[in-house]
C-alpha cells in the first residue's frame, strides 16, 4: 500500500514528493475573464441567452494556435464571447470570489488579477463605475477567503496609446483602493512598446508597478522593448528571452521577474510540448520567475498545474520548486509583512 504522510502545514506527501497545492506561492499572471470557471461561464451564458462557440461548451480546453493571425483571432473571439457573459455587478462579484477560491485551493497567498476595465464599462455604467465594482469585488473576496488580492490595470496594445494614458491615470487614482500595477496586454506583435511609454511613465510616477506583456508571441526584442521603453519591473511571459543569452543576463542582473505561464505557452503554439518551454534555461540563468495560469478558462490549467509541469516535465526538485515560489512572492506587490509570512511558510513546506 502506498504510504501517505499528513502534515498540517504541508499537506499530503506521496512517494517523498510534497503536495504542490500546499506550497505557498503568489499568483501574478491571471487575466480577469480568463479566470472564470467553465461551469460559471455556462450558467451565465444560459442566464443571458448567450450562444457560446462550441469550443467553450465541450468541457475540454479549446485547441488553439495563436502564433499566426488567424489563430490569435480565434483565441480573441473565444475570450470576447466569454466576457460577453459578464453583465452585472453580481457576475463580477461571483467571478472574483471564485477566482480567489481557486487560488486558495492552489496554495496561493497573494493574487494580482489583471483587468482592462474598458472591456466591462459598457455593461457596468462606465469606466470609473466598472473599476469601482471590480475593486469592491476584490476587497470582498479577499476578506471572505483570506487571500491577499489586488488589481493590475492593463491597457490594450491594439488600441490607441491615448486610451492607455487614460487608463494609467485611472489606475493611479485608485492606487490606494487596490490597484498595484499597470500592464499592457493583447497581441505583442502589434503596436510598438514605445508608443505606450507615456502611459507607463504616468503609472510609475503614481507609484504603480510596470508589468507589460512581452516575449511570448514575439521574440527577445519585445522583452528588450519592455525594459528599454516601458521600464518594466516585471514582464508578462518573457519566455522568449531564453533565445538571447545577453538578455538573460540582463534580466537576471536587474532582478526583473518574468511571469511564465507554461500551459498557455503550449496551448497557444509557442512551443510544441511542455518539455520545450525553457523553464530550466531561465531558472539556471538566474532570471526570477513567477509561474502563472494566464487564462485557465481557455487553457484548462490553474496555478498548481504550472508547478506540476515544472516538476514533471523539467525535473524541478522540491527545493527548486520552493525557490520558484519564493521568486513569485518577491516579485509581487505584496506588502513586506505579507511577503515575509509567505516566505516563512515556503520554508516550512520545504522543511517537512
Amino acid at each position: 500500500m502506498e504510504r501517505m504522510h499528513v502534515n498540517p502545514r504541508a499537506g499530503v506527501v506521496r512517494d517523498g514528493t510534497r503536495d504542490l497545492a500546499e506550497l505557498p506561492k503568489a499568483h501574478l499572471h491571471l487575466h480577469f475573464t480568463g479566470s472564470m470557471r467553465s461551469s460559471t461561464l455556462l450558467e451565465l451564458a444560459d442566464k443571458y441567452g448567450v450562444r457560446l462557440p462550441d469550443a467553450l461548451t465541450s468541457g475540454e480546453p479549446p485547441r488553439l494556435r495563436a502564433t499566426d493571425e488567424r489563430g490569435w483571432f480565434r483565441f480573441q473571439r473565444l475570450y470576447d464571447a466569454a466576457r460577453a457573459c459578464l453583465r452585472a455587478p453580481e457576475d463580477i462579484q461571483r467571478l472574483v470570489r471564485e477566482a480567489a477560491e481557486e487560488d486558495v485551493r492552489d496554495g496561493s497567498g497573494w493574487l494580482e488579477i489583471q483587468v482592462d476595465p474598458t472591456s466591462y464599462a459598457p455593461a457596468l455604467g462606465g469606466l470609473i463605475p466598472a473599476l469601482e465594482i471590480i475593486l469592491d469585488a476584490v476587497a470582498s473576496a479577499s476578506r471572505d477567503t483570506g487571500l491577499g488580492m489586488r488589481v493590475l490595470v492593463a491597457a490594450n496594445r491594439m488600441k490607441h496609446p491615448l486610451d492607455a494614458r487614460t487608463l494609467a491615470r485611472l489606475a493611479v487614482r485608485f492606487a490606494d483602493q487596490g490597484v498595484v500595477g499597470f500592464g499592457l496586454s493583447n497581441d505583442e506583435r502589434r503596436g510598438m512598446a514605445r508608443d505606450f511609454d507615456r502611459a507607463f511613465a504616468i503609472a510609475r510616477e503614481g507609484g504603480l508597478l510596470a508589468a507589460p506583456h512581452g516575449g511570448e508571441l514575439a521574440g527577445p526584442s519585445s522583452v528588450r522593448d519592455c525594459l528599454d521603453d516601458l521600464h518594466a519591473a516585471r514582464v508578462g511571459h518573457g519566455v522568449r528571452a531564453a533565445e538571447d543569452p545577453v538578455l538573460l543576463r540582463r534580466l537576471a542582473d536587474s532582478g526583473v521577474t518574468c511571469e511564465v505561464c507554461p500551459a498557455s505557452n503550449v496551448a497557444l503554439g509557442v512551443y510544441p510540448k511542455q518539455a520545450d518551454v525553457p523553464l530550466r534555461t531561465l531558472f539556471e540563468a538566474g532570471v526570477p520567475m513567477a509561474l502563472g495560469a494566464d487564462d485557465p478558462l481557455l487553457f484548462g490549467a490553474r496555478l498548481t498545474a504550472q508547478y506540476e509541469i515544472a516538476r514533471r516535465d523539467h525535473g524541478f526538485t522540491d527545493a527548486e520548486l520552493a525557490e520558484l515560489a519564493r521568486q513569485s512572492v518577491r516579485g509581487s506587490a505584496a506588502p513586506a509583512d505579507v511577503r515575509e509570512k509567505l516566505l516563512a511558510r515556503v520554508d516550512d513546506w520545504l522543511a517537512y
